[in-house]
């Protein structure tokens, strides 16, 4: 027996079907669209109600900031993304970012004779919030660091290196790769390292740890004390805790060099 083709009026009702499904899915996918716009200016409204209302605690909170901040990537809104935008202007976070940015500079300029341009996240914190005085805006963290990938968006060599659950703040646009951050990770406990330690923790040969600690020492980031007991030392300053508790000058640092 043979099966009975499938008649044109069966094709053209099938297609029609196929249209009125379309067209309905489309109907609803706009209608989403509306719904979710309607919800998103209202949401913005609220923010701009929140902002308007709590502009003193935002400028001068960092964790009021935190939550704004928070509040507005959830409708794709920067706050930082102008200084002359809408939030700055009503706000003044950008000049807040941007104040804290040349601050940040000023103090990685003031220690870069001894550090190379590394430094702790937590000792530029101490130093930001005693150059700025205690009755001055509130500065986080994590203030610090969105001010820092303002920074680094500029290209001026400024970026963070995770180190101990902490981060290293670079400030000179030294090339690091994943073996020098490795490096100093492992100097994270005892502000130095050596060949031996570096061959047996991460298993390299003696030319790979060689080539990474040169290359720090070329930078800057890292002092050689080549009258240690056993072997020469690599002493990485931003994590030497004996002189992030005090000034070091230029002439002390060239002694600590060969």
């Amino acid at each position: 027996m043979h099966r009975r083709g499938v008649g044109a009026g069966a094709i053209a009702k099938k297609k029609l079907a196929e249209a009125k499904y379309k067209e309905r899915g489309t109907v609803l996918a706009e209608d989403q669209i509306v719904q979710m716009s309607k919800q998103l200016e209202t949401f913005k409204s609220n923010l701009e109600e929140f902002a308007s209302k709590h502009k003193q605690e935002i400028r001068k909170n960092s964790q009021f900031r935190v939550q704004f901040q928070e509040m507005c990537a959830t409708i794709g809104v920067d706050p930082l993304a102008s200084g002359k935008g809408f939030w700055s202007e009503m706000l003044g976070v950008g000049d807040f970012y941007y104040e804290l940015g040349v601050q940040i500079i000023e103090v990685c300029l003031a220690l870069k004779h001894r550090n190379g341009g590394l430094i702790t996240l937590d000792e530029l914190h101490h130093r930001v919030l005693k150059g700025r005085g205690k009755y001055a805006q509130d500065v986080s963290q994590d203030d610090l660091m969105r001010a820092i990938k303002k920074l680094k968006v500029m290209g001026n060599g400024f970026g963070m290196i995770p180190v101990g659950g902490s981060y290293l703040v670079q400030s000179v646009p030294a090339e690091l790769n994943m073996d020098h951050t490795i490096v100093l990770q492992l100097a994270e406990k005892k502000g130095y390292v050596t060949v031996s330690e570096i061959k047996a923790s991460l298993k390299w040969e003696k030319e790979r740890a060689c080539h990474v600690l040169d290359h720090l020492l070329k930078e800057g980031l890292a002092w050689l004390d080549s009258q240690a007991a056993g072997e020469s030392q690599y002493w990485l300053p931003a994590l030497f805790s004996e002189l992030t508790s005090r000034d070091v000058t230029p002439e002390e640092a060239n002694q600590m060099t060969p």
